[in-house]
């Protein structure tokens, strides 16, 4: 039989074009399930080992060495002394394992039959893998293909022959259809491992990276370096912006990608099923980038705040629907691309929010420093927006003020630090009554615990008893933070004195 075995292997690596060692180890897994079946012998844990170079082959049972046979598997362990009782002197550790060799098995024809299935499925397998290697050696970004069939949880396309790609529904262009033979393109994703130990190659059209690609393919400029695309934000299938940037000064950017009547643009709009693409030019600057990005409403003012990456936007009564887009995509698109909140107005908005916002400003002032509301006023005027800023901005940026004289000056600074100080004593005072279960809780750092005393929480039950909702409004904490922090300090109500569940 091992000349027939030899003759085998290589008829069948010759036919499959697979490697011979593929073929052999086909043959190893379907010989050894067959011994197991043949000799009644389902429980053993056999191998059967090819020579590769005589095509004879041998049956092995394999036996874990355990410390102690507990009897649960008795066919498949043995322990070092019953090893070393059959084969004095033998060395072997627990958790190696020690192969006997034992009679191999002539095979009937029920036998060869089933040895034939698992070979033919290991070699389709060993093909399959083959096919996706080369593919994924040569492949582009951008995947060309053809629609195989269109299932419930998305198409499925021939990428290369006998390799299928799937573009799963939620990668797909919305109102997007397809038909068997239709052509199709698609940005390469991933290469998913299945339950069943097949691999599956996964494609998209509705990411971000997709745009990119078609860009790159339709403008040499960006694949030779002269032009980038700094920022893309896409809602798939509706509308995109993406912002570009020359790093040659003779270049335009924007007309460049957009093309002679917007020939190149319009191509990738065609691609992606009629979808909107606004082009829009970058800056590091980012109040000229987010007007930019808001095209093509024009933009009056901007007032952006880049500690927090908030920006006021101000437009024009006529631009504000412009501005904001149909069910807030204009503004949330632009928002993505720069990576700014964005909050949009009209001059009539920011004037009543600013009202409001004085009005605050100058009831604490009030308040605190026990001052008249022509003072206060006088104030928020000058842009004084803190107690901090009365207290400690130069002398002279205060006695600058006309209607304030050296004896105002000094009484308003003094007061300011007074109440400063007074209030950081009470937060103190506050802290100090913290409990120390809830200093040593798990998840609370010191920035939480000042935030909790202010709010008269002061021991891990008190902490207990608050939703998350309550602890993300007090702490600014994330939701996931708040969820962990509450579940820590609710843990003792669910164990008993020995901290048993």
């Amino acid at each position: 039989m091992s000349r027939e075995i030899l003759d085998l292997a290589k008829a069948l690596a010759t036919e499959k074009n697979v490697d011979l060692d593929v073929v052999f180890e086909a043959l190893e897994v379907a010989l050894g399930n067959a011994a197991k079946k043949k000799a009644d012998r389902e429980h053993m844990n056999l191998e059967v080992h090819i020579n590769r170079e005589t095509g004879e082959h041998q049956t092995i049972r394999k036996w874990l060495i355990v410390e102690d046979l507990d009897y649960t598997y008795p066919e498949l362990e043995k322990t070092i002394e019953q090893i070393q009782e059959e084969i004095p002197g033998i060395e072997i550790e627990v958790g190696d394992y020690y192969e006997e060799v034992i009679s191999n098995e002539a095979f009937g024809r029920q036998a060869a039959q089933t040895a034939k299935q698992i070979i033919l499925q290991r070699i389709r397998d060993a093909e399959r893998e083959q096919v996706l290697s080369s593919f994924l050696k040569n492949r582009d970004d951008i995947v060309v293909g053809t629609v195989k069939r269109v299932e419930r949880h998305g198409v499925v396309v021939e990428v290369a022959p006998k390799l299928e790609a799937l573009i799963a529904r939620n990668h797909m262009l919305p109102r997007e259809n397809y038909r068997g033979g239709d052509r199709i393109r698609a940005l390469f994703l991933r290469v998913d491992e299945l339950n069943s130990g097949r691999k599956q190659v996964m494609l998209s059209r509705a990411i971000p990276e997709f745009l990119v690609k078609l860009f790159e393919q339709e403008v040499p400029e960006i694949a030779d370096g002269l032009l980038e695309i700094k920022a893309v934000a896409r809602d798939a299938g509706q509308r995109s912006k993406i912002a570009v940037y020359s790093k040659d000064q003779r270049i335009d950017p924007q007309g460049t990608c957009i093309g002679v009547r917007g020939t190149r643009v319009n191509a990738v709009s065609n691609e992606l099923n009629g979808e909107r693409i606004d082009v829009v030019l970058y800056s590091p600057e980012p109040a000229d980038f987010i007007i930019n990005s808001l095209s093509p409403a024009k933009v009056n003012r901007i007032v952006v705040d880049e500690e927090n990456k908030v920006a006021d936007v101000i437009v024009d009564e006529d631009q504000l629907s412009l501005a904001i887009g149909k069910n807030g995509q204009n503004v949330r698109l632009a928002s993505s691309l720069t990576d700014w909140q964005l909050n949009i107005m009209t001059a009539d908005e920011e004037e009543q929010r600013n009202a409001e916002e004085d009005a605050v400003l100058s009831a604490l002032f009030i308040e605190k420093l026990e001052v008249s509301q022509e003072v206060a006023d006088t104030l928020v005027q000058e842009g004084f927006v803190s107690l901090e800023e009365v207290a400690y901005v130069p002398e002279d940026e205060l006695l600058s003020i006309e209607t304030f004289d050296e004896q105002m000056v000094a009484d308003l600074r003094q007061k300011a630090r007074d109440v400063l100080l007074n209030e950081a004593l009470a937060k103190q005072e506050k802290i100090n009554h913290i409990a120390e279960d809830l200093k040593a809780l798990e998840g609370v750092d010191e920035d939480m615990l000042t935030n909790l005393a202010e709010k008269d929480v002061f021991t891990r039950d008190d902490l207990a008893e608050l939703s998350v909702a309550e602890l993300v409004e007090i702490t600014g904490v994330s939701e996931t933070k708040a969820a962990e922090v509450i579940n820590a300090a609710r843990a003792h109500w669910f164990t008993d004195d020995n901290g048993a569940a």
